[in-house]
């Protein structure tokens, strides 16, 4: 017992070395027992980010690995519920989900043709290979390096900013047309949430794929969730922008227009460069976009005010719209707060 002894961070063993050249390291009991481990039994190393290096029994992975999921459904389920549970399955790192008719029942083709068209709407890397009157089966195909929650998360981002400019050039113009299709493009935004909500709980429960899914450590994996939070957050106040013009029907007056395009130019530049901060990991472009949208009260002060010039029937469509312009800015500072949590180190002495 000589080469262990207890520390405040656990178990400290002393490396040995034998053979002149091998290094070894002594195993405590009770893992191994509990493990059900024994002389010649395969265990796998793995070297961390950080440094350190993670000890696991073969096989352990997959044995943490969710495989399959059984939904059971009778004919009065409603579709939503339906849904709700598959998509619970889907974001708790299911690869393959069953949802079977229960006893001799059948799923109704509401039922099938509801789950179905949700799944090829928003559950990235997802197909349907079981498709019968009492079972439909979706499995996730997509692996970790095929698309990373970076790269999901810059094209939600892009998507989302995307979204808000049509939306205030809808508004210029009274363009119903493109303001029904920002709500439309709203689907895709979902698509990436979902899928990079499931990327982050597959990592949060096993570790060792934190580096396989483009993050380097457990605390990106917070980070990220709340950023893709606020993303899908911004993405909403823009179908809310785009839903808000579908009830206007007359132009906005100059200044009125002029005055929300000026908070939407601040709103939607702060949210760009709040995503280009956390992406460069730059601690002061992060600071930058925070101080930036402390002006964005003042004017969504004028917007208001300025928009009592308008008719009293669009007054109110008008109000809740300058609010979303607003959100918007807000969504933007809080995902800069979070890159400032993320590279603190940066700016330390």
């Amino acid at each position: 017992m000589g080469d262990i002894s207890k520390t405040t961070e656990g178990e400290a063993r002393k490396l040995q070395i034998t053979g002149g050249s091998t290094y070894i390291i002594s195993l405590p009991k009770k893992w191994v027992m509990h493990n059900q481990l024994r002389k010649g039994s395969v265990l796998i190393l793995r070297e961390e980010g950080d440094g350190s290096l993670s000890l696991a029994p073969s096989g352990l992975a997959k044995q943490e690995k969710k495989e399959e999921a059984i939904i059971k459904v009778s004919k009065k389920d409603e579709s939503g519920v339906i849904i709700r549970k598959a998509v619970s399955a889907y974001l708790v790192g299911y690869n393959m989900i069953h949802v079977r008719a229960q006893s001799q029942e059948s799923l109704s083709s509401l039922q099938r043709n509801a789950l179905k068209d949700f799944a090829r709407r928003y559950l990235v890397g997802t197909e349907i290979v079981i498709d019968t009157p009492n079972e439909l089966t979706l499995q996730v195909l997509l692996s970790y390096p095929e698309l990373t929650v970076e790269s999901a998360l810059r094209r939600m981002s892009i998507i989302t900013s995307s979204m808000h400019r049509d939306s205030m050039t809808a508004l210029r113009e009274i363009d119903h047309q493109l303001a029904k299709a920002v709500i439309e493009t709203d689907t895709e935004v979902d698509r990436f949430n979902l899928y990079i909500i499931r990327q982050l709980k597959l990592a949060i429960a096993n570790p060792r794929i934190i580096n396989e899914i483009g993050l380097s450590g457990a605390r990106d994996c917070l980070g990220y969730r709340l950023i893709t939070k606020s993303v899908e957050r911004t993405a909403d106040h823009a179908v809310s922008i785009a839903k808000n013009i579908l009830l206007l029907n007359k132009y906005i007056d100059d200044e009125t227009l002029t005055k929300i395009e000026n908070m939407s130019t601040l709103a939607i530049s702060a949210f760009e460069n709040a995503i280009d901060s956390l992406f460069k990991h730059e601690f002061n472009l992060a600071e930058n976009v925070i101080e930036r949208t402390k002006e964005i009260a003042k004017l969504e002060k004028e917007a208001v005010l300025s928009s009592q010039k308008i008719g009293i029937e669009e007054i109110a469509n008008l109000r809740l719209l300058i609010e979303s312009v607003r959100r918007t800015a807000e969504y933007a500072s809080d995902i800069a707060e979070i890159v400032l949590n993320l590279n603190i180190e940066s700016v330390l002495d």
